[in-house]
């Protein structure tokens, strides 16, 4: 292969958070992206995601901070109440002293503004192609670079494949394999217009509800005039991993027993998608030779800690930097990309399914859940929190 990393191509498989941010990150070293998107037009579906100052600091290294600062909110705290008795149990200040400890702010944002964040800088990029509506098939790794098949016979070729393509990924299955779990763990998310948001609730904050088997979540989006409403329960059926329409019904029937305050949430919304969700155990490699992975295509993971995204963003940032480090070789890039990501990623991965459980808890457990950060301070929670809020682009390269 060239040395010139102006002349490396590489295929990036998916057009959500990660594709992007990965396309983005490697024209930065110089190499032409060809990503190759299945939906008809590049887009995102959902409501609201939350960002951590890792997750800003990834979107700085970008290029898309600033426009991505425009359209989220900015939090004054992390709080989790009890759903059953409606105790506060925690409550993390996310203020001036936060945002000077990790270098950054904690934001909330609606899925589809950070993807048209990064999608702004992506389409001013020249060295970017993109080609939609293309359902990929095959992938085949070859000595000298990579050929990757859509279901209409088209042949694309390049330098190297970068897998995107989420927790279903073509390209995971066709080199390393599928190996996603459906958790039991069903995800009901909506919109709330501010004006049938109840005023109580109305906290400039994630604000989560912690109950027996299930919880809830709220924060506001778009400057205040929406609110983002997460609903999560332990199915009581065998789920396949999807995405649907949902029903109150549903919802109402597995919050029982849950205080008033929080309840009242669940009539609000006019409708709901509901999401079946899957995450994975973590594996000792993403990839071989002129392959890798990035983002749920990578470490799907649940949504109890909030860092899917940010996850991927990083990826894409440490992505970039391991070309830098080795100039046109892609092969040691990704070896290298790998070593860095796969521990701190499975990291994140059991951290949050140990996160699902704390707030899942019920009986003794509850009691010991609202215990744990009695007393602590500020301090101690930021502490607590570094080894993830701490990343940065100048770090990347280092495990944490």
């Amino acid at each position: 292969m060239s040395g010139q990393k102006a002349k490396q191509k590489i295929i990036v498989v998916g057009g959500g958070i990660g594709g992007l941010a990965a396309a983005l990150s490697l024209t930065r070293q110089g190499i032409e992206v060809l990503l190759l998107e299945q939906a008809a037009q590049i887009g995102e579906i959902g409501a609201g995601i939350q960002l951590g100052p890792n997750a800003f600091n990834a979107l700085d290294a970008l290029g898309a901070g600033e426009a991505t600062r425009q359209r989220a909110v900015f939090t004054d705290h992390i709080i989790m109440m009890d759903a059953v008795d409606g105790a506060e149990v925690v409550r993390i200040e996310t203020d001036d002293k936060f945002r000077q400890r990790f270098g950054g702010a904690y934001g909330v944002i609606h899925r589809a503004d950070i993807h048209l964040s990064i999608l702004e800088a992506v389409q001013h990029d020249p060295l970017i192609q993109f080609k939609t509506s293309v359902h990929v098939n095959d992938v085949k790794i070859k000595a000298d670079g990579v050929e990757v098949t859509d279901t209409n016979g088209n042949v694309y070729r390049a330098d190297a494949v970068i897998g995107c393509d989420g927790t279903k990924s073509v390209v995971r299955e066709k080199t390393i394999g599928r190996h996603h779990t459906v958790t039991g763990h069903v995800v009901y998310r909506a919109v709330v217009d501010v004006e049938n948001m109840p005023k109580d609730l109305q906290v400039n904050a994630p604000m989560l509800w912690a109950g027996p088997r299930c919880h809830l979540v709220h924060y506001p989006l778009r400057g205040g005039q929406q609110y983002n409403l997460v609903v999560t329960f332990h199915s009581r059926n065998q789920e396949e991993w999807g995405v649907t329409d949902g029903s109150k019904e549903e919802v109402l029937s597995y919050f029982e027993g849950i205080h008033p305050r929080p309840r009242q949430m669940l009539d609000r919304p006019t409708s709901w998608r509901r999401w079946a969700t899957a995450d994975a155990d973590p594996v000792d490699e993403w990839g071989t030779g002129l392959c890798t992975l990035l983002g749920d295509a990578a470490h799907p993971m649940a949504q109890y800690m909030a860092q899917g995204a940010c996850m991927a963003l990083e990826d894409a940032v440490t992505l970039g930097e391991a070309v830098a480090r080795c100039p046109g070789d892609l092969d040691a890039a990704f070896r290298l990309y790998e070593s860095i990501r796969v521990p701190r990623t499975a990291r994140v991965v059991w951290s949050t399914r140990e996160m699902g459980r704390i707030y899942h808890a019920k009986g003794v457990e509850r009691t010991v859940r609202n215990l744990l950060w009695k007393g602590k301070t500020q301090e101690q929670f930021y502490s607590g929190l570094e080894w993830l809020y701490g990343w940065r682009k100048e770090n990347c390269l280092e495990p944490r």
